[in-house]
């Protein structure tokens, strides 16, 4: 196994996880990465390994923005018998994805080239900030059009 654009090993947890998830993240096809496996693609295991899922979810909870959650699922796998966390990402609507406390900047914002997370030029960034989906109450189309104020009228 080795690393591909859609797939990166991580010996153990590491403060950049989410450089690699916002990569991820503002990918295409999203990815999938996995802790407890060396670069060579062997599988090392990992210790604690509920405690590892719970600081993964905690990290990419506060630290990426906008919000990702229910874009990623962390699992427990074996593989040769030991231990393996599997993150799977899928890409995200709400592009560009980006470390809070980096902000929308190059130094917050990546995307997956190859087998590395590599950060956006501020013209990409803008680029998709700009094409960003966004909901609201007011971009929502509700079939009924003939609503009044009349009951509120009633009510005062």
């Amino acid at each position: 196994m080795i690393e591909t654009n859609r797939i990166e090993y991580k010996l153990k947890l590491t403060d950049n996880l989410e450089k690699e998830i916002t990569a991820f993240l503002n990918y295409k096809d999203g990815g999938i990465v996995y802790i407890g496996i060396d670069s060579a693609g062997k599988a090392v295991g990992c210790e604690n390994p509920d405690d590892i899922q719970l600081k993964v979810k905690d990290k990419l909870k506060h630290n990426i923005s906008p919000s990702c959650l229910g874009l990623f699922e962390v699992i427990l796998e074996k593989v040769d018998d030991k231990d393996v966390i599997k993150i799977v990402i899928a890409s995200g609507r709400e592009m560009p994805y980006y470390i809070k406390k980096y902000g929308m900047s190059p130094k917050g914002c990546y995307i997956r080239i190859g087998s590395s997370s590599e950060p956006m030029d501020s013209t990409m960034i803008e680029d998709l900030f700009s094409r960003r989906v966004r909901n609201s109450l007011s971009s929502i189309r509700f079939q009924r059009q003939d609503l009044t104020f009349e009951q509120i009228k009633l009510i005062l």
